[in-house]
């Protein structure tokens, strides 16, 4: 529960507290980063906070702690929710819907549509529900199109980051949990990639993330925000309980344009480029099933509460499959030889993307569905399972 509380407006007020039995404390003008740490004789500790002329008062011991997830009705934000959810995490959404959908979104979540570049909004919704972590998901991820269109991407993921990175600042969120990918690695040469590695990313899609990391970095020098970046391989799959699974109708994700094909949604599927440096010259990724993930980001949240660093990892198996490895697959899962064209390469794709895992791995990350079958069969069942909701 959080109790507002306001002031009398002089530059000395005084507020009664009487819920937490404390009598009467002094408070200042104000400040959006404000945050006083309060004792009640032989009870919990308390914390006033304020936001412009707004005061409220937080009771860890009675409320917990409450989570925003950005972009938390897409794919992947909307796995992160019920893992949120089924760990008995108290969870805000904020989502525009632009490529996310509200139904998506698990009832015990709070679903707010607005976005994320909107300081005010993610302002009040901090002192409104008392957050103190925030997970952000929101972004445009599409490489080809960020390669024609990337003034667009530089708005939706740096400079809307950087509000949203700014207004944690200033409301005194502790910590921030970023969406990064494997395309900051670029082309290199590595057989696995290691966060050590320079960030070398070859599409502006890559390029957004890698300045949204510098950002959280300088961001945690100046002010001591606690953040961990998460760098994504290939993700893919879905919630095996048939909740969540990939929505959006013009998705390029590999497994899902496949299962489509397989199931007759798409009448071929195209593979772009036979000619990468690889074993049989399509590219070669690590794909991750989209559970795992979302239990990465928990396993990294747990890790910041308890007071770890700051921390950069990456998210996947440490193997990698080529997309014709991944057509044979789905072909003898689904048991459909579906028609496979064959295109040039697009631009902005690297030969190969295979994480080292080390470090996720470290903080007590156990992954469940490391199976590529396993994957493409949730992938085929979701397909169906939109199926029915489309015609229905």
């Amino acid at each position: 529960m959080v109790e507002m509380v306001r002031p009398e407006g002089q530059e000395n007020s005084s507020a009664k507290l009487s819920r937490f039995n404390l009598e009467w404390i002094t408070v200042r003008r104000p400040s959006c980063s404000m945050l006083i740490r309060l004792f009640c004789c032989g009870g919990p500790e308390l914390r006033l906070k304020t936001l412009g002329s707004s005061y409220w008062v937080e009771d860890d011991a009675e409320d917990g702690m409450t989570v925003l997830v950005t972009g938390g009705a897409g794919y992947i934000g909307s796995h992160m929710v019920i893992e949120l959810v089924d760990a008995g995490e108290k969870v805000v959404v904020l989502d525009d819907l632009s490529t996310g959908f509200r139904w998506s979104v698990p009832a015990e979540a709070t679903f707010v549509t607005g976005d994320v570049g909107d300081q005010d909004l993610v302002t009040r919704l901090i002192g409104e529900h008392g957050i103190d972590g925030i997970l952000h998901f929101a972004a445009k991820i599409v490489v080809p199109e960020s390669v024609t269109d990337p003034l667009a991407y530089y708005l939706n993921n740096t400079v809307r980051s950087r509000a949203l990175i700014e207004t944690a600042v200033k409301t005194g969120v502790k910590n921030f949990i970023f969406s990064s990918t494997a395309s900051v690695y670029g082309n290199a040469e590595a057989r696995l990639l290691g966060e050590e590695l320079p960030v070398a990313p070859i599409n502006p899609y890559g390029r957004t993330k890698v300045m949204t990391e510098w950002m959280l970095e300088d961001a945690s020098r100046a002010h001591g925000l606690r953040y961990a970046v998460l760098r994504y391989f290939n993700v893919a799959g879905a919630d095996p309980k048939g909740r969540s699974g990939q929505s959006t109708p013009q998705a390029t994700h590999l497994i899902k344009v496949a299962a489509q094909a397989a199931l007759g949604q798409r009448p071929y599927l195209e593979v772009f480029g036979t000619d990468y440096g690889t074993e049989d010259g399509t590219c070669v990724r690590d794909y991750v099933q989209v559970n795992d993930l979302a239990r990465a980001h928990l396993v990294a949240l747990n890790h910041l509460r308890g007071g770890g660093a700051c921390t950069t990892m990456n998210c996947g198996y440490g193997h990698g499959s080529s997309v014709l490895e991944v057509i044979d697959v789905v072909k003898r899962v689904s048991g459909v030889d579906f028609e496979v064209r064959y295109s040039p390469r697009r631009g902005g794709d690297p030969d190969r993307l295979v994480a080292k895992v080390d470090r996720i791995r470290g903080l007590g990350w156990q992954p469940q569905f490391d199976d590529l079958e396993a994957i493409v069969d949730q992938a085929l069942r979701w397909e169906k399972s939109l199926a029915g909701r489309k015609a229905a």
